[in-house]
Order: structure tokens, then sequence, then C-alpha cells
């Protein structure tokens, strides 16, 4: 028998993959948009590059400028402080204004900003004032241009495809979240903290590239002869005459407050208490975007058949069962430290599982909550209801532990979110919300 040679043999195989690769586009209404692909793939270099970013700035700070504690918070102060001071206003703009050019607008700010960062150490003039300005900066781009993101993707798929979209947004997530630390620590280590940054650039300005090719032609906003301060005050009447809105609302808060504390303790807890490495840390880590990945496919099958609300309640319970078990994993359990290890990892993996499943649910129904002309105001009105007062709960936190150790501070967090999901289960109409 006479073998077909091995370049037919390879066509076959490419022909047959392209088909398969094109039924399954063609099956998929969202990835059969090609503007959905672009602005998927946006999102992807956007994710990968925030992860690079996350761990490539502080590290500059540490490594280039020996920054102090004291300088380090501030650094992270500077980069929430725009949720407190912009969160409303850009509300206000985004119902004015048309999405994408703000997106494009932002992704090119921050993009310059990181980029600022290599030249300003090539040229010796890298300072701590400076990363404070660029990570101001980046606060304020993520706020900008993160809620425009969120209105122009309902227009890009509707809102019957929130879910479907944010799911596959969930797999993107994962990926950077598995492979975007590694390789910011290998660019760093490799090339330096500057060269990290100046890719991370690149992948902004590539994302903005990218963008750029779109054809959506998104509706001008009709306009408004209301002064801003008008318009911010409807936006918080708004949430507030909406029983689920405010529902979501102080819920979101106090697990932003509750999520915000433990953050400010996990590190210590890992390596003072259970004696963990940076090594060893980072590689248990990396199980939460296994989370992120398991949960953003559950997410939409779970969410037909038991409701948004149920499904948000569902990874509220995750997240509340990683802190009550967190504080009581000893340091060697099973007389392994290895052993505490690996159960610290286990509880991130259900973490960021309950996360995933806790705010896909939860954008959906806000945004189906809301009617187009006040989108732009609900974000950011819910942005700044929930996120603005969270570094208090890090501050608490903070005093608890000094107190009476690290410890007792997760117990009080473990108790609060327990109360919390109670209150949630209980005392609030989300078990029968199906939207």
């Amino acid at each position: 028998m006479t073998l077909a040679p091995p370049s037919y043999i390879e066509s076959f195989i490419l022909a047959t993959f392209r088909q398969y690769c094109s039924q399954k586009v063609g099956a998929d209404p969202l990835l059969s948009s090609s503007d959905f692909r672009r602005f998927w793939l946006s999102s992807a270099l956007s994710s990968f590059g925030s992860q690079i970013s996350t761990l490539g700035l502080p590290l500059c700070a540490v490594l280039l400028l020996h920054a102090t504690p004291a300088q380090m918070g501030l650094l992270v102060a500077l980069q929430a402080l725009p949720f407190a001071l912009l969160s409303l206003p850009v509300g206000v703009l985004l119902d004015r204004k048309r999405k994408l050019p703000i997106i494009l607008c932002s992704k090119l700010l921050s993009g310059l900003a990181l980029a600022s960062i290599a030249v300003a150490y090539w040229c010796d003039a890298l300072s701590m004032p400076w990363l404070y300005l660029v990570g101001f900066l980046i606060g304020t781009n993520f706020v900008l241009g993160g809620g425009a993101e969120q209105v122009f993707l309902i227009h890009l798929v509707g809102r019957d495809g929130q879910i479907d979209a944010q799911a596959k947004f969930g797999v993107t997530e994962s990926a950077s979240r598995l492979i975007g630390p590694g390789i910011a620590g290998m660019l760093v280590q490799a090339l330096s903290a500057p060269v990290a940054m100046l890719a991370t650039a690149a992948a902004f300005l590539v994302s903005l590239l990218n963008l750029r090719g779109m054809r959506t032609v998104e509706p001008q906003p009709s306009p408004s002869g209301k002064h801003p301060l008008h318009d911010i005050r409807d936006g918080l009447a708004f949430v507030w005459r909406q029983s689920l809105l405010r529902t979501l609302a102080w819920s979101a808060g106090v697990w932003h407050l509750l999520y915000y504390a433990s953050a400010s303790l996990s590190i210590l807890f890992a390596t003072r208490e259970l004696g963990m490495t940076p090594g060893l840390l980072g590689a248990v880590q990396t199980l939460g975007g296994v989370g992120v990945l398991v949960s953003s496919q559950m997410v939409r099958p779970l969410t037909r058949r038991y409701g948004s609300g149920a499904t948000m309640l569902l990874g509220m319970s995750s997240t509340t069962l990683t802190f009550v078990l967190t504080p009581l994993i000893p340091a060697a359990l099973f007389h392994s430290p290895l052993a505490s290890a690996i159960a610290y990892g286990l509880l991130v993996f259900f973490f960021d599982c309950g996360v995933t499943l806790f705010f896909i649910p939860y954008m959906s129904m806000r945004q189906k909550a809301t009617p187009d002309a006040f989108l732009g105001r609900m974000i950011s009105t819910m942005r700044f209801l929930t996120v603005a007062t969270a570094p208090l709960g890090a501050l608490g936190a903070g005093a608890l532990a000094e107190h009476f150790g690290v410890r007792a501070g997760l117990a009080c967090i473990a108790a609060g979110s327990l109360t919390l999901t109670l209150a949630m289960v209980f005392a609030t109409p989300l078990r029968g919300v199906r939207a």
C-alpha cells in the first residue's frame, strides 16, 4: 500500500482542523462575531498585562528604590484612590459619551504610564514620586476604561449574552492568573523590572491597535442639559430606589471590606504562621487560576438551572468556607508543613472559584435591572459604593492582628463573612432571582 506524501497528510489534518474550528465558531453566537473576538482578545491582552504590572510595579519600588513599608502602602493606596475620587463623575461621562474612544484612550494612557518607568530608569530619574504618579494613573485608567468596557460589552453582546461572555472572559482570566505571574517573575529576573513594565506597556498598546479594527457602530448617547452633579445624584437615587441594586450594593460592599481585610493578613499568615517560602506561596497561588477556570465553565449551567441569585449565593458560600477554614490550618497539618501548604492552596482554589461564581451573576443582575440611559452611572455608583471604602477593612484587620494576632484577625473576618452569608440567604430576595 502506498502512503500519501507527508504534504498531503499535513494538508488534510490542517483542513480538518480548520473545518472543526469553523463549526465551533459558527455554532457559538458570540464567537461568530469578529468584533466580539477582537474585544475578547483585547481583554486577554490587558489581563496578562495587568498580571505582570501587578508584580512588576511593586518590584520596581522594592528592588530599585528600596521602598519602605510606608512607601509601599502609599503606592497601593494611590492605586485605589481613584475609586473614591472619580467613580461617580466617570459614571456621568460614560452616560454622555461613546465608550469605545474612552476605552482606547485609557489603554493608551496606561501603556504610556508603564513605559515611562523604563524610560525614567534608563535616564536615572526614577523615584518613588514617579511611581506614585504611575500608580494613580493606572488606577484612574482602570476606573475609566474598566467602566467603559462593561457598558460597551452590553452594547456588543446584548443583555442576554452577558453570562456567556463573562464565562469566556473567565477562561482568559484564569489563564492570565496561571501564566502571568510566572512571566512577570522571569522577565524581572532575566531582564529587570523596568523591562517587564515595558513589556506590559506593549500588551496595552497591542490591545489598543486590535480594538481600532472593530466595526461596531456605537450609538451616540442623547445629549444632557443637566449639571453633572445632578446626574450623579440621579445615579445614587436610581441605585437606592431599585431593591435589587440596593441589596447587591450593600452585600458586595461588606464583602469587599472582608476581602481587603483578609488580603492584608493572608501573606502574613502564609509566611509566618504556616512557614511557607515565597516560592511555595507563589506555587499554591496558581491554584486560584484553576479555580477561575473551573468556575467559569460552571457558571452558565448553574445560572440556567438555579438562577443568577442562587449561583451568586453559592459563590458567596464558597468564599465564606475559605474564610472560616483558613485560620484553622495548623502550622504542620498531619505533622507536615507541606500538607499545610497544600491545604492552603486548596482553599485558594475554592476562594477564587467562589469569587467567579459570585461576581459574574452579580454583574449580570445589576445590568439587567438598569436601563441603557443609566448604565454608566449605575456601574460607577456601584463601584463607588462597594469598593471605595474597602481599604477600611484592611486597616481594621491590621489593628486586630496587631493586638490579638493574625489568627484572631482572620477568625473575626470569618465570623463577619458567615454573618453576611446568612443575611444574604435568609434576609434578601436573592434566592429567587432568576435573571
